[in-house]
C-alpha cells in the first residue's frame, strides 16, 4: 500500500509514522510505504490518479477537485482535521494585528500550491477585505518563512503550526508573530482528510461545501456523499476514547 503525505516529515505526518515504525500496520496485514508530499492540494491528484492508493489532503481543494473531475470517484475516508490549521501569518512589526484590517495595503507571500492561500477568497469576502491595496507573491514553500523573516514580506499564507515553528527557528521572537487562524475569522470549513483512490475503495471494500462556491464557480455542485463516505470508519462505539 503506497501513502502520500500533504508535506514534509514533521509533526503532522507522526501519527503514519509512530504506525510503521511501532509495526502497528504490519500487525494489520498491511505493508505500507509512505512518501513526503508537496502541499495539501497537490496529493489529491496522487490518489486519484492511483499513484498512491491513500493520502491525507485538504478536503476543501478535495471538492473542489471533484466538481472540476466529476468522473473520479476519489473520497475522503475520515477526517483527520475538524478544524483546518489555515492561517494568515504576519509581523507585528510589520503592522500585522489581531484585525483582519490591518492587512489592507500589505505584501504577501503566498504559495500557489498552498491550501490556505487557496481559502484567501473565502477570508476576504467574509471579512469584508478589499484586496485591491495588497500585493501577493507567488514563492515556494522552501523561502516562505525566510522572506517573512527578512522583511521581503508582511505575512504569508500556511498551515499556523508549520509558519510559526519556522519562524522561531529562523529567531523570529514569538511576541512578534500574529497568527490569524482563518477559522477564528468566519472560514466554516473541515481541514485534512484520509483520501483513498478508486481503485482501491473498489478494491478493499454540507456546510463547508456552500462557502467553497466562494472562491471558484462550480461546473457541477458535488454532494457530501460524492466526497465523503464512512464506510470504512469502525463503529462510532469503536471511535470514542475516553
Amino acid at each position: 500500500m503506497k501513502f502520500t503525505l500533504d508535506w514534509r516529515f514533521e509533526g503532522p505526518a507522526a501519527p503514519f509514522t509512530l504506525a510503521l515504525d511501532k509495526g502497528y500496520f504490519k500487525a494489520e496485514g498491511l505493508d505500507v510505504t509512505i512518501d513526503t508530499g508537496n502541499g495539501s492540494r497537490e496529493s489529491i491528484p496522487r490518489v486519484a490518479s492511483g499513484t498512491y492508493d491513500i493520502g491525507t489532503g485538504d478536503v476543501n481543494s478535495l471538492i473542489r477537485f471533484r466538481a472540476e473531475n466529476p468522473s473520479i470517484d476519489v473520497k475522503a475516508v475520515m477526517m483527520v482535521y475538524d478544524r483546518p490549521p489555515f492561517a494568515i501569518v504576519g509581523r507585528r512589526r510589520r503592522g500585522i494585528t489581531a484585525d483582519p484590517k490591518s492587512l489592507v495595503g500589505k505584501k504577501f507571500g503566498a504559495p500557489a500550491a498552498d491550501g490556505a492561500y487557496a481559502q484567501w477568497p473565502i477570508f476576504r469576502s467574509v471579512n469584508g477585505l478589499d484586496e485591491a491595496t495588497m500585493t501577493f507573491e507567488n514563492v515556494g514553500f522552501p523561502v516562505r518563512e525566510p522572506m517573512l523573516a527578512s522583511g521581503e514580506v508582511d505575512a504569508v499564507f500556511g498551515f499556523s503550526f508549520s509558519v510559526f515553528m519556522n519562524l522561531k527557528s529562523r529567531g523570529v521572537p514569538a511576541d512578534d508573530i500574529v497568527l490569524l487562524l482563518m477559522s477564528d475569522y468566519g472560514v466554516e470549513l473541515y481541514g485534512n482528510v484520509l483520501m483513498v483512490s478508486p481503485k482501491f475503495a473498489a478494491d478493499q471494500p454540507h456546510k463547508a461545501i456552500d462557502q467553497i462556491g466562494l472562491t471558484f464557480e462550480f461546473k457541477s455542485k458535488p454532494k457530501i456523499g460524492d466526497v465523503f463516505t464512512e464506510a470504512f470508519l469502525p463503529p462510532p462505539a469503536d471511535r470514542k476514547v475516553d
